[in-house]
């Protein structure tokens, strides 16, 4: 099963970018989308002409804003929206998706914004989005995927130094954020995978970072330990364009 999860930065421009395309060239089973920047109904319109897909949208309250969709080729089990706690539940950022061996979970994690405004917010957020998890994975194992909007380590961003608690994602109170769920049992498939790898899944749109590869890892594929074993590739695509993030893939075997 091939799992992508992208971050669009508005669905009804990424359809103007050849996104069709690429979702065909990626071949996969399941594409999780970020920031999708519509309502549900704009949603079902932009990708009216993708076939062969059932999608799945969660909206923010306010228009243009956020919002997650998935689009899975197999009908899920069940999907469930939001994490029924109500101050989360305005911005369309979580969508869970059940199939017969894990929950997939889709998350568009909150940023902690110009001048770290909310900041305070943003570890409420993890705290409770990581009981969120733990409370599904008492049901069945866990993939989570999203824009997790965090770089975990050194690694994952080309200027650590000069970003490190001045900059939204990464701050150490987002680092512990992501810390407290790989401690709570879920793995960093692609760093699991490829410790070593300096790759980045986002670019700033100023001063040419993406043609200077002056980037940050934010995009993430997490999972129950349980699923480890079962984890047959993960890679990040960052020679896919149309958006400031590029995918994010998981291949699972049955």
């Amino acid at each position: 099963m091939r799992l992508v999860s992208w971050n669009v930065n508005g669905i009804r421009a990424a359809m103007k970018k050849d996104f069709a395309q690429a979702l065909q060239d990626m071949a996969t089973d399941v594409l999780c989308l970020q920031e999708t920047k519509a309502q549900d109904e704009q949603v079902v319109e932009a990708l009216a002409t993708i076939e062969g897909y059932h999608l799945y949208s969660n909206s923010a309250e306010k228009k243009g804003y956020s919002g997650t969709a998935v689009l899975s080729k197999v009908e899920p089990l069940s999907v469930q929206y939001d994490m029924g706690i109500a101050e989360h539940d305005l911005e369309g950022r979580v969508i869970a998706a059940e199939f017969e061996a894990f929950y997939l979970v889709t998350v568009y994690t909150p940023n902690s914004g110009n001048g770290l405004k909310r900041l305070d917010y943003r570890q409420q957020w993890d705290a409770d989005f990581l009981a969120y998890l733990k409370q599904l994975e008492t049901l069945k194992p866990v993939v989570v995927c999203g824009d997790l909007n965090v770089a975990h380590k050194d690694i994952d961003l080309a200027r650590p130094k000069p970003n490190y608690n001045k900059s939204a994602g990464y701050t150490q109170a987002e680092i512990d954020g992501l810390d407290n769920i790989v401690a709570a049992g879920f793995v960093d498939t692609f760093r699991d995978q490829h410790p070593e790898e300096v790759k980045y899944s986002w670019w700033s749109y100023r001063a040419g970072a993406r043609a200077n590869n002056v980037g940050w890892r934010i995009d993430y594929f997490l999972l129950s330990k349980s699923l480890q074993a079962k984890v047959e590739g993960a890679d990040i695509l960052n020679e896919v364009m149309g958006s400031d993030h590029c995918p994010v893939l998981l291949d699972l075997t049955e």
